[in-house]
């Protein structure tokens, strides 16, 4: 089994069935997980912010920083090795407030928000989540079963 860590601001697909994807530190970030269980093809994506007009250099940089120039790009991705839309199952983590006790800026809210209008636009189901709180998450996903597991510092890992 290889461990292909996906950093902040990036995503990776695979259709190997020995890789695992993970990503660490999900605070108010997020981490979309996919997985299309005829051809075997998974992606995940650590996105940061929910709109790429805050920053639309930085987002022609790294897409994957920004809900909406990510997602499409994860889906685009996975669809490159085989999946299709109509059997994708989606599983999502993160949106977290962390840093902010007033929750202020309320960036994980945001965030998960851009994700369900996303999603909602383009007649695409969550399958199964953990978000909100004010926790940390490292999520993991199995390229070749589909299994999505979360793990928040001091508790039992979740399969989602």
């Amino acid at each position: 089994m290889a461990e292909l860590v996906v950093g902040v601001a990036d995503l990776k697909v695979s259709d190997n069935p020995h890789d695992i994807l993970v990503t660490y530190a999900l605070g108010s970030c997020i981490g979309v997980a996919v997985f299309d269980p005829v051809s075997k093809v998974g992606g995940l994506i650590h996105f940061m912010l929910p709109d790429s007009t805050l920053d639309p250099e930085k987002a022609r940089e790294k897409p994957a920083m920004f809900a909406d120039t990510g997602i499409p790009m994860l889906f685009k991705s996975c669809y490159e090795l085989g999946a299709e839309k109509k059997r994708i199952l989606v599983k999502v983590a993160g949106g977290a407030s962390i840093l902010e006790d007033s929750n202020y800026f309320r960036i994980g809210q945001k965030n998960i928000m851009a994700l369900r209008k996303i999603f909602w636009k383009n007649n695409v189901l969550i399958a199964a989540e953990n978000t909100g709180k004010n926790c940390n998450r490292t999520v993991r996903l199995h390229v070749g079963t589909g299994e999505v597991c979360v793990r928040i510092p001091g508790e039992e890992m979740i399969k989602l």
